[in-house]
């Protein structure tokens, strides 16, 4: 297949207001992961991986940060001379003085990149999930199926089932519903225990897609939304198809992650950690690329006996220094400093956070550049913990980067 004749929409826009407030000034795909990551890097990441190199990143909410992070970290990898882009797009308002409405209607503001590329096939993604997926895979499959519309989906256990929007299929995956969180989803064909979970990624046929757009828009019944509304009208009247995730990670059990909540979050990063670690980030054949972070490499000091820089178990990413305190079970991001005698476990600490002497933190998201003073205790007293930050379900203590701890 020829990948230059695919054009891909990276639709990274979305507020992402339960991961509050780690969105209050950034979209959900510019959030910080894994200590040296962006959300949106691992999607990026599968494009370049699967040669995909016709890029529009449609961005809308707060979109500084995420704009700065595609223009520094990203168009390096795209060569102009060889017809490669990674193009940013804001709303277009489409005659209207509203921002996007829905999927549907993001794509559908910028149909007329579709009526200028020209492309073979049209690939729409999510820039705000945790997988590795070749999606060659998945331009193959639908050009098996002579298909109009392919929907990516990833098998959840039924129990599940109600958290997503739910595939229902028959036994040669041919789409023959669509439920958003059903009480009751129906199980995959022969595989009883599970269901199809919608990844929020389709392949279309670029001439169907832009019918369906004019005529969604036209619909003032509409919520302008593939899940809701462009599938659920293509069923009866065009080919759709479901392609099975199939998982680059190659850890046995297929990871994807829609990391939507503050738990979902926090447990995702901890999916990092660990000597097999479930998101293998060291694979050479599947590189995560970013953004290049210009710091010294991270270092521990002081081995006297009371007193010694120590971290374990632990992700710590350039220009960290760990002076004299204790790291376990936990992802620092770039220029984090521990200082003697703290003590930080299960932890997640974005750029630039400061943990003063004789300070405890535990459990606990901190975002950038809070200084935990002298002798504080984050993550040991619930209560307290409640009357000064957000505290999830989980008991996930997260504090915000304009908190002053005292």
């Amino acid at each position: 297949m020829d990948m230059s004749r695919v054009l891909t929409f990276v639709l990274a826009g979305g507020k992402g207001q339960r991961l509050e407030p780690l969105t209050w000034d950034n979209p959900k795909p510019a959030v910080s992961f894994g200590g040296t990551y962006k959300i949106v890097d691992f999607t990026l990441s599968n494009c370049l991986n699967s040669n995909i190199r016709s890029i529009f990143v449609l961005v809308q909410y707060k979109s500084a940060g995420l704009i700065r992070h595609l223009r520094d970290g990203w168009q390096m990898y795209f060569s102009p001379a060889r017809g490669e882009y990674m193009e940013i797009i804001p709303p277009q308002y489409a005659g209207t003085d509203q921002s996007y409405m829905g999927t549907a209607d993001a794509i559908h503001q910028n149909a007329y990149l579709i009526e200028q590329e020209k492309p073979d096939h049209v690939l729409i993604l999510a820039g705000d999930h945790i997988y590795k997926m070749d999606y060659r895979l998945m331009l193959e499959c639908h050009l098996g199926n002579n298909a109009d519309l392919t929907v990516g989906a990833v098998e959840v256990p039924l129990k599940d089932g109600n958290q997503f929007g739910v595939i229902e299929v028959d036994e040669t995956n041919r789409i023959t519903g669509f439920k958003e969180k059903p009480k009751d989803p129906l199980p995959i064909p022969n595989n009883p225990e599970y269901c199809f979970a919608s990844m929020g990624i389709y392949v279309f046929n670029p001439k169907v897609l832009v019918e369906m757009l004019r005529r969604d828009a036209a619909d003032e019944d509409s919520h302008h939304d593939f899940g809701k509304d462009i599938i659920h009208k293509m069923i009866s009247s065009h080919r759709v198809y479901t392609f099975a995730f199939i998982d680059e990670n190659r850890k046995g059990a297929k990871y994807w992650r829609d990391v939507g909540t503050l738990d979902a979050y926090y447990n995702a990063n901890m999916d990092l950690i660990g000597v097999d670690p479930l998101l293998n980030l060291y694979d050479a054949n599947w590189p995560i690329r970013s953004a290049p972070i210009q710091a010294p490499p991270p270092k521990t000091v002081f081995r006297q006996e009371d007193r010694m820089g120590v971290a374990v178990d632990s992700l710590l990413s350039p220009g960290c220094i760990v002076s004299g305190g204790r790291v376990v079970h936990s992802i620092l991001a770039p220029r984090v400093n521990v200082h003697s005698w703290s003590f930080v476990e299960d932890s997640i600490l974005f750029e630039g956070v400061d943990i003063a002497r004789h300070a405890r933190v535990r459990r606990a998201v901190i975002e950038e550049g809070v200084r935990v003073p002298e002798g504080a205790q984050i993550g040991y007293d619930a209560a307290r913990d409640r009357e000064r930050f957000i505290v999830t379900e989980g008991g996930i203590v997260v504090v915000p980067k304009d908190a002053v701890i005292t």
